[in-house]
């Protein structure tokens, strides 16, 4: 960064670029992408393996501990996928570095995986698989569709749903195995969600900036850019929290749907373990990082101020917490701070919005559950057909 272009004035470099969200992603991205790819096709093999040799063998426990790794790969792609969702908008307006906010991110994240269970039972009530063997295959072939498209979606740069990318894979799976799925769960608790927290989330933050515009109306605009600022430390924590709260419980449910089909759970209640082990994972996975999807929300979309940032945050937190307490409904982080952050840009006037990015994303959307589901289904063809 240059401080400043006129003759005789010494170009420095700004320490803090190095925590630049752009030139973090790029780097970050350069390093890990081939990895992350080379993990997932050794993942898929080793899912395909371990399930064919499974099935021949009765390998019944084997399997399943291969089935809860997997779950736990996918916990942690979760969390390097959706980390941006609670800090893309306090890093691009300066309120928090990059490392400063993902530290918090991951704490909270923690904090909130151990706050409640109920959208856990919700996902492990999508489908009933076979028992035993066989209901294992069906249950780690969704769960590898969904880090298919995780992946994917995350090498462009664009933030769809880990959640529906779960529930498409699961079904996709289950309907390639015959298996019985749950549509009333699915359209009640999955679908009609997808639809209306985009637009709830929109709708409130598009109210909650007109009303701080109001309120602010008369006040300095850098004392409240500063003040801002402050209060989106406390935003952007709260919707950590949620992230973690709604986001965890979903691996929790493959978990137990795994213990339930070898008769380890009866499915009425979530095992200790497996919220300790689910909640750090994603903690961990946060950690790590979602440079790219980052530079996604915070720049590509609107150039967010404090004042926008607080909105979006304290909306779509507001969200989170009253679908999974409430509704125990898996709904989207990605998909609700993503609306938060168009309505709260959309105050200043609708050509704010990067209606081109945003269509992008929108893309992403709706090819989420059918893609993973499509993934799930060949995983678990192929799964069967050499062990069976």
């Amino acid at each position: 960064m240059s401080a400043a272009k006129d003759p005789g004035v010494t170009v420095t470099r700004d320490p803090s670029a190095e925590d630049d969200p752009a030139s973090l992603g790029e780097q970050a991205t350069r390093r890990v992408t081939g990895r992350a790819w080379l993990l997932l096709l050794a993942g898929i093999l080793l899912v395909m393996i371990g399930g064919a040799l499974g099935l021949r063998s009765d390998a019944q426990m084997a399997v399943l501990v291969l089935v809860i790794v997997v779950a736990l790969v996918f916990d942690y792609t979760n969390g390097f996928h959706d980390a941006a969702n609670a800090i893309a908008t306090a890093v691009s307006t300066r309120a928090l570095t990059p490392r400063v906010a993902l530290g918090m991110a991951a704490a909270m994240n923690m904090i909130g995986a151990l706050l409640g269970v109920g959208v856990a039972k919700t996902v492990s009530e999508v489908i009933t698989p076979p028992s035993g063997l066989h209901g294992l295959t069906v249950v780690a072939a969704g769960v590898l569709g969904a880090i298919t498209w995780n992946l994917i979606t995350w090498y462009f740069g664009l933030p769809s749903s880990s959640s529906h990318a779960l529930i498409g894979g699961v079904v996709g799976a289950g309907l390639a195995s015959v298996s019985a799925v749950n549509w009333h769960t699915v359209v009640e608790k999955v679908a009609v969600p997808m639809v209306l927290s985009p637009v709830v989330g929109f709708c409130l933050a598009y109210l909650a900036m007109v009303a701080i515009l109001w309120i602010f109306r008369r006040a300095n605009p850098s004392r409240i850019g500063r003040r801002f600022r402050i209060a989106q430390t406390m935003s952007a924590s709260s919707l950590a929290l949620g992230h973690g709260l709604q986001d965890a419980q979903k691996t929790m449910g493959i978990i137990v749907l795994a213990l339930v089909t070898t008769g380890h759970a009866d499915g009425s209640t979530v095992p200790w373990w497996v919220v300790i082990v689910c909640a750090g994972a994603l903690s961990a996975g946060t950690y790590a990082g979602g440079w790219r999807i980052m530079r996604t929300l915070g720049r590509k979309v609107i150039e967010v101020d404090p004042p926008k940032g607080f909105a979006a945050e304290a909306t779509a937190s507001v969200v989170l917490y009253t679908t999974a307490f409430i509704w125990h409904a898996p709904i989207s982080t990605t998909h609700t701070i993503t609306s938060a952050i168009m309505g709260a840009g959309a105050t200043k006037r609708l050509s704010a919005v990067r209606w081109g990015v945003a269509g992008n994303i929108l893309v992403a959307w709706v090819l989420t559950m059918p893609a993973a589901a499509l993934v799930a289904a060949v995983v678990y063809y192929a799964v069967h057909f050499f062990g069976a």
